[in-house]
């Protein structure tokens, strides 16, 4: 077995569970293949023992059985520009704070590795957003996809945007707002949530338009089949907008028109058997706190 490490951090914190991860590997006879620049904050681990290491998607070993990313779910989302297409399944320890993605918690690291080794998990399939633009400033060709969401924001202007929807050729409507998000039901829980979009179970083939700051109380957050394709054609008083890819900045021309799709390609994540999408919303949102429950 050969496994992949990712993270972004190398705090005290970080670094003492990737230390028990890798002990935890290295008792099983598991290969580990890290990061290169998430490498060279353990300086102690190259003295005991050689570590191959891959520093993008193009030197990454295509047989790894699995690939951690230890942080939070940041960290998580970053590693979906190293597996791409490979349908390695991603494993989330979380270092970090929240950690809807990154679900297993530092604590229980060995339970969790011991679970794995088992075969006591699921494998599931999430969706993620292609997008491709039209008059676009910033190159984004060679990573042009989105697990989370796809958000355009203003840039530049304090005055608002108006961004033209069409779906499946029929236009939908002005967002006259600061921003419009395109999100997957993975990124549900995350900025689209925070401006009022529904929670949708990571299994629902679905997209989700959520407006931030709409300038209309008739504008609502709008659910819509994920075979869909979304043309959004974009005027500001700035000269450029943003358009972010989960947390990658890009700069677009006004009056650009960006077209977002499903992927052709799904990201694979390994979920144990006692953590679900259920027992994680009522932790994480506290939804067990009501007294009377």
């Amino acid at each position: 077995m050969k496994v992949g490490i990712f993270g972004q951090s190398n705090n005290e914190n970080t670094i003492k569970y990737v230390q028990e991860l890798v002990e935890l590997c290295l008792e099983h006879d598991i290969a580990i293949v890290f990061e290169e620049n998430f490498f060279k904050s353990f300086p102690l681990l190259s003295k005991k023992k050689k570590f191959d290491t891959f520093s993008g998607y193009d030197d990454l070993n295509k047989n790894l059985d699995y690939f951690f990313s230890v942080g939070g779910d940041g960290t998580f989302l970053r590693s979906v520009t190293f597996i791409r297409d490979r349908q390695i399944p991603v494993i989330g320890i979380n270092t970090g704070r929240l950690g809807f993605l990154a679900n297993i918690q530092k604590e229980s690291i060995r339970s969790a590795f011991e679970q794995i080794m088992k075969g006591q998990f699921t494998i599931q399939k999430r969706s993620l957003l292609h997008v491709r633009a039209e008059g676009n400033k910033d190159d984004f060709e060679n990573v042009n996809f989105a697990l989370n969401e796809i958000t355009i924001t203003r840039k530049n202007t304090a005055s608002m945007i108006k961004v033209d929807a069409i779906l499946d050729n029929e236009f939908l409507t002005s967002y006259w707002s600061d921003g419009l998000i395109i999100s997957t039901p993975t990124g549900s829980t995350g900025y689209s949530l925070s401006c009022g979009g529904p929670i949708i179970s990571p299994s629902s083939k679905n997209i989700v338009l959520t407006p931030i700051a709409p300038h209309s109380l008739a504008i609502r957050p709008l659910v819509i089949p994920d075979q869909t394709k979304i043309e959004l054609e974009i005027d500001s008083r700035a000269d450029e907008v943003l358009l972010t890819l989960d947390s990658r900045l890009h700069t677009l021309n006004n009056k650009s028109k960006v077209f977002i799709e499903k992927s052709s390609f799904d990201m694979m994540t390994l979920q144990l058997n006692d953590q679900t999408f259920i027992k994680t919303l009522r932790k994480k949102l506290l939804w067990g706190e009501d007294k009377r429950n």
